[in-house]
């Protein structure tokens, strides 16, 4: 078990890299100019001469890489004094001689063109946002799907299986960012004297006289839109599973013991289908987590999606680099924990 573990750890690690190198050298070639954002346009030739010297922009694009590296990597070479550890949070390891050090530390993500804010900072600020987006999301897919899948496979070829299993392949074509726009627009802007749901709005909203409260309603808007794919995909799943455990023998020996139907279905059918619909819940939240972009943009919310797309706008490079790398290390770390549980539930897997 320890070996599987460091092996998916050290595949996790080789896809980081992977990543930072892809972004790294994806954006090196873009137009813009990062001193000039910074500086200003009417900044004299001294003041972008150090901006890019602090920028390390001055430099070889070779050697800028293996500084880049350097600050996104969580253990690094930096000046050994107070002044150099403390600027990247870490704890000096092991001295190498001269004035570096090899350093401890958390992730230097670089600091935002716009604000000159620290870019782990702002992800930070707007993970939160995302995440109960995405677990909301995924909620919803799971109650609703199983219980579709459960419908469809109680009563099959009828015109309501026909019926939800025609429903779940729309929901499964439709790219997410149409049906939030649908969504946005039929329930949130025409019918929103009806459902009393609004276009856009946060999860916590402040007002003046009673403060900040939870406001759970701006939340369902969202999480419905981002939800509809993995709960077609869930509904299809369910509605599989349950067929091919209805026609097995104990649950026809169930019957004839005289169960209901409620019993047969839920006390012994369900419990041993939704095995490959856990699995499909487990891989789903990251990708629902980094699918959430263009739905936070649609409905203006708060989360790594806006401040992303929002720094594409700006050219604000810092920030959609430190974004891409943050959602590919939520994917490993992700991945590696639902591996871990498959090779604890099922020995098996260690062995792949």
């Amino acid at each position: 078990m320890f070996s599987f573990v460091l092996r998916r750890l050290g595949q996790g690690v080789l896809i980081l890299a992977g990543v930072a190198l892809t972004v790294f050298f994806l954006f090196a070639v873009l137009p813009g100019d990062p001193v000039a954002l910074l500086a200003g346009q009417r900044s004299d030739v001294a003041t972008r001469a150090a901006i890019a010297a602090d920028l390390g922009l001055d430099k070889p694009l070779p050697a800028q890489l293996v500084g880049y590296l350097n600050d996104v990597s969580p253990v690094g070479l930096h000046p050994r004094d107070s002044a150099g550890v403390a600027k990247y949070g870490g704890t000096a390891l092991l001295p190498l001689g001269g004035k570096n050090a090899l350093v401890l530390k958390t992730p230097y993500l670089r600091r935002s063109f716009q604000s000159n804010k620290d870019v782990l900072s702002i992800l930070l600020d707007h993970f939160t946002g995302t995440l109960w987006l995405a677990l909301a999301a995924m909620l919803i897919a799971a109650v609703f799907g199983i219980l579709f899948g459960v419908i469809a496979a109680v009563r099959p070829h009828s015109w309501l299986d026909r019926a939800l299993i025609t429903t779940s392949v729309l929901g499964i074509s439709v790219p997410s960012f149409v049906a939030g726009i649908l969504i946005a627009m039929t329930f949130g802007f025409y019918w929103s004297h009806w459902t009393g749901l609004n276009l856009t709005g946060q999860l916590y909203e402040t007002d003046p006289f009673t403060g900040r409260h939870l406001v759970l309603r701006n939340l369902l808007l969202p999480a419905f839109a981002l939800g509809i794919r993995p709960l077609a995909v869930i509904t299809q799943l369910t509605r599989s599973s349950m067929l091919d455990v209805l026609s097995q023998d104990y649950i026809r020996t169930a019957r004839a013991k005289g169960l209901s139907s409620y019993q047969t279905i839920v006390g012994h059918a369900l419990k041993n289908a939704l095995n490959p619909v856990i699995t499909a819940v487990s891989g789903w939240l990251a990708s629902l987590m980094a699918g959430a972009f263009f739905i936070e943009y649609i409905f203006n919310w708060k989360g790594l999606g806006t401040v992303t797309l929002r720094a594409v706008e700006n050219l604000d490079f810092p920030v959609v680099m430190g974004a891409t790398i943050f959602i590919a290390f939520l994917f490993v770390v992700i991945n590696i924990v639902v591996d871990v549980l498959y090779a604890v539930l099922d020995p098996r897997v260690r062995l792949s």
